[in-house]
């Protein structure tokens, strides 16, 4: 089945989008350690209802991790009900892939959420990316994949990025404050320990346009050459 990767760092297979690690509640939960971070819950709140406007999907996805504290906090909670708020309006249906950071989210389903473990969409295998399943292609997110870039002065800058290989596609974090992991450096999801990286296609998602950077092997030889 073709798919769509979306410069909003989201991914279209027919009528659904599928999105991945939102972490609702980080600010309040950096905050309970004592780190102090502006609010991005509105900027994301507002790329996603302008995502949903402009491609008009019947079903939402939310690929695991769409909360980030493992413990009950309250502003969490008022967030993700503000979140629904806004988009079940904008769609058929909203399904939380259920991700390691997504304890206690049950309650959801009282909002008419629906909450899985894992999700067929068109021949593709939906999972968070934490553990490993058994499937044969399959759509992740929890590694918040990026590369390390250097701009026009030669400082090195962190960029999300999709990692598209055959029967695995990595979907970037969609929170602005998951910077993102170096795969260059360590690998996070057990999906991606074992795999032969150098063959995935590079895709660097920009707010209107989404960057081809050709295979990861290919571009890790240029890299060098800088």
């Amino acid at each position: 089945m073709m798919y769509e990767l979306l410069p909003q760092k989201g991914i279209k297979i027919g009528n659904s989008i599928v999105i991945a690690d939102l972490h609702i509640g980080y600010e309040e939960s950096m905050a309970k350690e004592g780190v102090y971070l502006p609010k991005a819950f509105k900027q994301m709140l507002d790329s996603i209802v302008a995502l949903l406007k402009e491609e008009r999907p019947k079903r939402l996805i939310i690929n695991g991790d769409l909360k980030h504290s493992f413990v009950p906090l309250k502003r969490e909670k008022l967030e993700l009900k503000a979140f629904f708020e806004h988009v079940m309006p904008l769609v058929e249906e909203v399904v939380v892939v259920r991700g390691n950071h997504d304890v206690g989210i049950n309650w959801i389903k009282e909002l008419g959420v629906e909450v899985v473990e894992e999700l067929e969409l068109k021949g593709w295998k939906i999972v968070h990316g934490h553990k490993l399943v058994e499937g044969e292609k399959f759509i992740i997110g929890h590694e918040h994949p990026a590369i390390r870039l250097r701009d026009e002065v030669g400082a090195l800058i962190k960029v999300p990025i999709f990692l598209v290989g055959e029967s695995l596609i990595v979907l970037p974090a969609f929170s602005p404050w998951a910077y993102g992991n170096d795969i260059l450096r360590e690998i996070v999801s057990p999906f991606l320990k074992h795999v032969e990286l150098t063959n995935f296609e590079v895709f660097v998602p920009l707010e209107k346009e989404l960057l081809s950077f050709g295979k990861l092997g290919d571009l890790v030889k240029a890299l060098q050459k800088i």
